[in-house]
């Protein structure tokens, strides 16, 4: 069969994808990705072949940082709000007849379309104009729902969800869904994507632990399997410098381990100064992934050790906590890992892992340009205490294991295309 996966994002949205795309071509399928420009040779290098589509990463993630920094920050900045917002929104916008034209492209032929979160109404409209199944995978709870905003009772939350998608169609409907539409035949939309992705029956695998939102299986039990859970989806690809590491932590006390993804912090050398200082003042080493931030000549200090990437499955258990950003794969590296997590987020999606590592007490969150010196101190202090060592092992034994996840992912990827074919 041919399977065609598409999402557009940095690593740790494109690495869920590779490992069901790995497994899928183990099993003598042919597969074939869709990634943004820099994500390709990380594809291919991992196996399955690649093609680019959409903008360039880089042309639009710094903007989005500055975008949410600024939102949560100073709110009332209208102006430069709409100014970081059209750097976001307008390279996305110029690449989408493109992004269609190439999903079109690979969809020919294709027995299932994968897609993610982003350019997901675009795949949902070329899979019905090729009239294929369409699967979405999603990293946290993307479709309304009770459960993800926990300071909200379920019914005000789920309406709230609702509307954000009627809203968020509404923005781009009449530029981008309705030209699509009408450029590929099919009849206008009445309703947002997420609605017509579910009516059409498609598959809506979620790649995270449903112990991370309690509940919301229950909730969801209405879709009769429509929307599984798998657990994380990560390949815990080893790096150069996995050795290295662990002979360093062998030669100490385990670390707190500091990672901030792909998206650069904006301050790298008053970023690494904090982390230092906190560090020395409790009388912590300090393990630092610089993944997409550049500490470059930056002074180091004896406790503190920078690597460029980290193999989380190996290194999170030998730590005493991780301090992050609050990626969906980082967040569930750690809960998998047993450990404590303080999550310093920026994006609206990082702030609701945080809530979700506070809800099931295995850590605490909060922004990350609001954290300082004395608010690192505080919270590190905080879920190094009990309860929490004590609660993250207890969580981390109700989660999946990753061969597992990836496993069941495919599983339920073949069997959609079966069902299909077959009806």
């Amino acid at each position: 069969m041919k399977y065609v996966l598409a999402n557009w994002g940095t690593r740790g949205e494109v690495e869920p994808f590779v490992a069901v795309a790995r497994e899928l071509l183990r099993r003598g399928h042919e597969v074939c990705l869709a990634v943004a420009p820099e994500m390709v040779d990380f594809v291919e290098a991992a196996g399955p072949a690649a093609v680019a589509y959409g903008p360039d990463l880089q042309t639009i993630l710094d903007a989005h940082r500055d975008y949410w920094t600024l939102f949560f920050r100073t709110p009332w900045k209208i102006q430069e709000l709409n100014r970081l917002l059209h750097e976001v929104s307008e390279p996305l916008s110029q690449s989408r007849k493109k992004v269609t034209a190439t999903l079109t492209s690979l969809a020919d032929g294709a027995d299932v379309l994968i897609t993610g979160m982003n350019f997901e109404d675009a795949a949902a409209n070329v899979a019905e104009y090729c009239d294929i199944p369409l699967a979405t995978l999603h990293h946290f709870p993307l479709r309304a729902n009770g459960k993800l905003l926990p300071f909200l009772p379920p019914p005000v939350g789920r309406s709230a969800m609702t509307v954000f998608e009627w809203l968020s169609w509404h923005g781009t409907r009449r530029l981008e869904d309705d030209a699509e539409r009408r450029a590929f035949g099919l009849p206008e939309a009445t309703v947002p994507w997420p609605r017509r992705i579910a009516e059409r029956g498609s598959l809506e695998i979620q790649a995270y632990d449903d112990v991370c939102f309690p509940g919301l299986a229950a909730e969801w039990a209405k879709w009769n399997g429509q929307r599984p859970f798998v657990g994380a989806l990560t390949m815990a690809l080893p790096t150069d410098a996995d050795e290295d590491v662990l002979s360093w932590i062998a030669a100490g006390t385990p670390p707190i381990c500091f990672g901030f993804g792909s998206v650069s912090v904006e301050s790298p050398a008053d970023t690494l100064a904090m982390i230092s200082t906190v560090c020395a003042q409790l009388g912590e080493r300090a393990l630092v992934g610089a993944a997409g931030t550049d500490f470059g000549d930056l002074r180091r200090f004896e406790h503190v050790k920078v690597v460029s990437a980290l193999n989380y499955a190996a290194i999170f258990p030998a730590c005493r906590a991780v301090v992050h950003h609050g990626g969906s794969g980082t967040t569930n590296a750690g809960l998998r890992a047993g450990i404590p997590t303080l999550i310093l987020w920026t994006l609206p999606d990082q702030a609701l892992w945080g809530a979700a590592v506070k809800r099931l007490q295995v850590g605490t969150a909060r922004r990350f340009s609001a954290t300082t010196e004395k608010t690192l101190v505080a919270d590190l202090r905080k879920i190094l205490a009990p309860p929490y060592p004590a609660q993250a092992r207890a969580i981390a034994a109700q989660m999946s294991k990753p061969a597992d996840s990836v496993a069941a992912a495919a599983d339920l990827v073949e069997d959609f295309a079966h069902r299909k074919r077959a009806g």
